[in-house]
């Protein structure tokens, strides 16, 4: 039970990191449906000349003297990216990451030593370590005292993040202009954004638009990623009607059950919650979505990191809320993607 506490708390760190700060209403009410544009036919970029200046996710402008050697990554996401566009070799530090019974994502990044947690940040390590790049999740990560004194010790940091869907593909384009590797990043991110597109374009060819309530864990309270967030974009992409939680990510089983799920899917499924569990507790035999046996376990990792596995995350949502969507076979490219 410790341990699951333990990772309720890391997820919770994440999830907030990319919710906006407005509170928003736990009600059933659904977000306006997003829309990803796909992108118009890709052109070769060159590489950038160091030095370089990147304006971060914070409005904060950076100055990175040369192509980047050694690379500390505070975000999983990040991390995630860094090997996506070819740079996983430069990574000498990165976050605790939950992926994996917490050997982390992807696998190559297993051994890379560990200098932040959901818990605090080593900064005599990753000093240690002489970066010549940190990327991190600053203020909304509650990194933000770590980012000032990295900074005050010469070291660049941008910090990476995003609170929308186009923002999370628009930190790879960052990424890839601040580690000289434009070209690949650009090429993921085109086709991160056109495969977005043809999911969100298959998703509104459902036939209902159901209610659905996203578990992340119930052990303390019920928790759920609010409707205005990143996370509730993704499931206006897949064409729900989210039942969010507060600012906090919780809502009361009162509000739940007055919102009547059609859908429950459980984002902590991997952690030993079944839907046979979930249909036995006290209180929750009348909502639709048990009545119907609608309670589906999903990969909660891939759903809500905003990073090169984004797409994949949209489509298992896709195939858990509509799976009927699915059975025909998915119109989608094959590509970095995919990987």
């Amino acid at each position: 039970m410790a341990a699951k506490r333990s990772l309720l708390a890391f997820l919770l760190v994440l999830l907030a990191a990319c919710t906006p700060s407005a509170t928003p209403s736990p009600s059933p009410t659904a977000a306006a449906v997003a829309t990803v544009a796909p992108t118009s036919a890709p052109t070769a970029t060159p590489a950038p000349a160091f030095p370089i200046t990147i304006t971060d996710d914070e409005g904060t402008a950076v100055t990175i003297p040369a192509a980047p050697k050694r690379i500390v990554s505070l975000t999983p996401a990040t991390t995630e990216i860094l090997f996506a566009i070819g740079a996983g070799d430069r990574v000498v530090g990165k976050v605790e990451d939950a992926a994996n019974n917490f050997e982390g994502y992807p696998p190559e990044a297993k051994d890379i030593p560990i200098v932040a947690k959901f818990s605090g940040i080593d900064l005599e390590k990753i000093v240690d370590l002489t970066p010549d790049l940190v990327v991190s999740g600053g203020k909304g990560l509650t990194q933000g005292d770590a980012v000032t004194q990295l900074r005050a010790a010469g070291i660049p940091v941008i910090v990476a993040y995003p609170t929308k869907v186009a923002g999370a593909i628009d930190n790879i384009r960052m990424l890839g202009r601040a580690v000289g590797l434009t070209t690949a990043s650009d090429d993921l991110a085109d086709t991160l954004q056109d495969r977005m597109a043809q999911l969100q374009a298959l998703a509104a060819g459902a036939a209902d638009r159901p209610r659905v309530f996203y578990e992340i864990d119930v052990t303390g309270g019920i928790f759920t990623p609010p409707v205005d967030s990143i996370y509730g974009e993704m499931f206006a992409l897949a064409n729900a009607e989210q039942i969010g939680g507060n600012a906090s990510y919780q809502i009361s089983l009162e509000q739940l059950l007055a919102a009547d799920p059609q859908v429950i899917l459980l984002g902590d499924g991997a952690y030993g919650v079944t839907p046979e569990a979930v249909a036995k507790r006290e209180g929750w035999n009348t909502m639709s979505a048990v009545l119907a046996g609608r309670i589906v376990p999903v990969d909660d990792i891939v759903i809500t990191r905003p990073g090169p596995r984004i797409a994949e995350g949209l489509e298992a949502l896709i195939e858990a809320i509509h799976p009927e969507l699915m059975l025909t076979g998915s119109p989608l490219p094959t590509g970095p993607a995919a990987s």
